[in-house]
């Protein structure tokens, strides 16, 4: 029986994905590619944009049509936070949300038995726990992603993410620990830590994110830590400095901005303005030698003026983002921003879009530029024709690694950064590990 997957969104659904196809390969199903014909259709869906409501819903199809016996199952961020939007897609024959998903064998072997619509979104509650999956070797990635955290409290008014995620629930540090050694002991080198909202970790069970940091850098055979996406006001200086002093872990923060325009932020119900955000930064500077910053950025939010953006675009380049994730922003019914006045127009958010990730793709190479010379490590991940491989420094700075045919995916190395070559440097090995 084939098995074949399509996922949507965060890396808490790609890590999620890794999880039920771990179930799956477990009980003997062969895990399929979308282009071989399957037995079974899962899409795991993201809901933040309507194009993935769109990607969804249009995937689902495509897979009742390349084979109309299949099973298709439906699950993730679009049912939970829409239930009627993905009961409504008839191709679905399981619909679940984004509870449960440790369940899905289970629930496609009733359906082969009985041939009845399966219909079970079970709404959050404030008695939730944390969900733990049955997770083996992280097959997707090289870089193992380890999920720690699910939900968040908080009420970004564009954001239906807690609606469709539910409120914070923490996973222990002891099972933290145990799939950590599990992944090192099949190889994993890295482990990236993530969650809906990571920077909340602990919130409901009296500790936070840098025990998990600390315990899992205890692990002997792995090398890199790293974070997901952060939100910078939720972290004390005590935390910073405690995360500084843990070796292994990157120096490379996804700090989510949004906006570089104070206005918007407060329009947005977001619980920082660019001072606060400016001065964690330069504290983060401090702290770890030579930090990498990323982060998203939202375009066209209800009431951006035309000062309001440039204020916004001029903010991003002055903090320097190795990479800035853009987004035009998409009205989700549920939310504050959905119901507020002075829309943006779809055709000045799209022209928006374009000129934040232009400005952010000049800032990019000036980045990278300044790395010339500079030494890091590089976990190895796809080899290239010419038997080379890409790979990222624990900075996050991608690169092509010269002369490493003779190494394979996943060995870490120190290298030379020694040019930039488009999208990504090149770096001479200086010494293997």
């Amino acid at each position: 029986m084939k098995v074949c997957f399509f996922t949507l969104g965060c890396k808490v659904n790609q890590q999620e994905t890794a999880a039920m196809i771990n179930i799956f390969s477990q009980n003997g199903w062969e895990i399929a590619t979308d282009r071989e014909v399957s037995d079974v259709y899962i899409v795991n869906s993201c809901t933040v944009t309507l194009s993935g409501d769109k990607k969804s819903i249009q995937w689902i199809r495509r897979a009742k049509k390349q084979n109309p016996d299949a099973v298709v199952v439906l699950c993730g961020c679009m049912p939970q936070a829409f239930p009627d939007k993905a009961t409504a897609v008839e191709e679905a024959d399981i619909i679940i949300g984004s509870k449960g998903k440790g369940q899905v064998f289970d629930l496609v072997h009733k359906y082969m038995q009985d041939k009845c619509r399966i219909v079970d979104i079970q709404p959050h509650n404030d008695n939730d726990t944390f969900e733990e999956l049955s997770e083996g070797e992280d097959t997707m990635h090289t870089r193992a992603f380890l999920k720690i955290q699910d939900g968040c409290n908080r009420s970004c008014a564009y954001c239906i993410i807690p609606k469709a995620r539910g409120r914070v629930r923490s996973r222990s540090v002891e099972s933290i620990v145990e799939q950590a050694q599990r992944l090192a002991d099949l190889g994993h080198k890295e482990i990236v830590l993530t969650g809906v909202n990571i920077s909340c970790y602990g919130q409901d069970i009296g500790i936070n994110v840098c025990d998990v940091i600390e315990a899992v850098a205890a692990i002997e055979n792995i090398h890199r830590i790293r974070f997901g996406s952060l939100e910078l006001d939720l972290f004390t200086d005590d935390m910073l400095v405690r995360m500084s002093k843990v070796k292994k872990f990157c120096p490379h923060f996804h700090l989510s901005l949004q906006s570089g325009c104070d206005r918007t932020l407060k329009a947005m119900n977001r619980l920082y303005d660019t001072k606060l955000y400016t001065d964690m930064m330069n504290r983060l500077k401090e702290l770890f030698d030579r930090p990498v910053f990323t982060t998203d950025i939202i375009v066209g939010f209800p009431g951006e003026t035309e000062k309001d953006f440039i204020e916004s675009v001029n903010y991003v380049q002055k903090c320097e983002f190795l990479k800035v994730h853009t987004f035009s922003f998409s009205p989700r019914k549920g939310t504050a921003a959905y119901e507020m006045t002075d829309q943006i127009p779809n055709d000045v958010k799209s022209e928006r879009n374009r000129t934040m990730t232009f400005k952010s793709e000049q800032t990019r190479s000036r980045i990278m530029e300044s790395f010339i010379g500079f030494e890091d490590t590089a976990l190895l991940e796809q080899q290239l024709p010419d038997g080379n491989y890409t790979a990222y420094t624990s900075r996050y700075v991608p690169v092509t690694v010269k002369d490493s045919s003779h190494l394979k995916s996943g060995d870490i190395v120190n290298v030379k950064l020694v040019s930039v070559d488009g999208q990504r440097m090149t770096a001479e090995i200086v010494k293997e590990i």
